[in-house]
């Protein structure tokens, strides 16, 4: 039976809430949250993000919990994020959900449970940082965790984290005092197959993205952190994907050339 509330009470979980809200603080960061009347107050579902900083996820859950009761979001990330010695002692407290990109069906059937018992379970469907800080292209696994477990998409846009640190761009952690947008779309019910309910949040995140950025103020030209559509120095959608495409070639390249020679005989 899936419960309706989540009361477990987390002491680690708000502790670090907390420590955030205070680093929050000594950034100088100005958030604004819209549509968290969109967030289902009981019950699972899957919040669907994009992806444009390595910070991301610290700000996509400020609607559940700063709005509903506390709620809390269970965020899978890479197996990498919990093997170190740092953070992965405080993900698996967290409850958060480690992805072996390898063999993901573990990771699948332990999202699955959660969504059952009503947690809300947070996921990238473009799986990497989006470069050009457009939307990418989108896995499918978000849509079929919501048709497996029964439960909506609930679609999220951060807007204003990849200034603060993203790939490919230094650090900018002391005082960066910048705006961060959270927007939370209408939930979306798992009622199509999973390539045309895929295809269906891409559009309605592309859709928020879009007024989002439209209300976000000022996008200075040529800044790195603006989409070329826009006028900013980030690389266009299709340069992003050749990046991400040669970074990919290159790793695989490593990892064969790894591979191989540890299983050479010695001479």
């Amino acid at each position: 039976m899936a419960r309706t509330t989540l009361a477990v009470v987390e002491p680690v979980y708000g502790t670090v809430i907390q420590l955030a809200r205070l680093v929050w603080w000594a950034q100088g960061l100005k958030f604004t949250v819209t549509g968290v009347e969109n967030l289902p107050r009981t019950g699972g579902a899957v919040i669907a993000i994009n992806h444009t900083s390595y910070f991301d996820f610290t700000f996509a859950g400020l609607p559940a919990y700063r709005q509903h009761l506390g709620r809390k979001v269970r965020f899978m990330a890479k197996r990498e994020v919990f093997d170190h010695k740092v953070t992965g002692p405080i993900m698996r407290s967290l409850r958060h959900i480690e992805v072996d990109r390898d063999s993901g069906s573990a990771s699948f059937d332990q999202a699955c449970r959660k969504l059952k018992e009503g947690e809300l379970v947070g996921v990238y469907p473009e799986a990497t940082i989006s470069r050009s800080f457009e939307i990418k292209e989108f896995k499918s696994g978000a849509a079929r965790m919501a048709i497996a477990a029964g439960v909506p998409i609930v679609p999220h846009i951060v807007w204003g984290a990849q200034r603060i640190w993203t790939k490919g761009h230094p650090k900018n952690m002391w005082r960066p005092k910048v705006p961060i947008s959270v927007a939370v779309g209408a939930p979306i019910e798992p009622t199509l197959p999973a390539a045309d309910l895929t295809a269906l949040l891409h559009s309605r995140m592309q859709h928020l993205l879009g007024q989002v950025q439209d209300a976000y103020g000022p996008h200075p030209p040529g800044a790195f952190w603006v989409p070329h559509r826009l006028g900013g120095g980030a690389p266009s959608l299709a340069e992003a994907n050749r990046m991400d495409a040669e970074e990919a070639a290159a790793r695989a390249a490593a990892r064969a050339e790894r591979d191989g020679g540890s299983t050479e005989a010695p001479g």
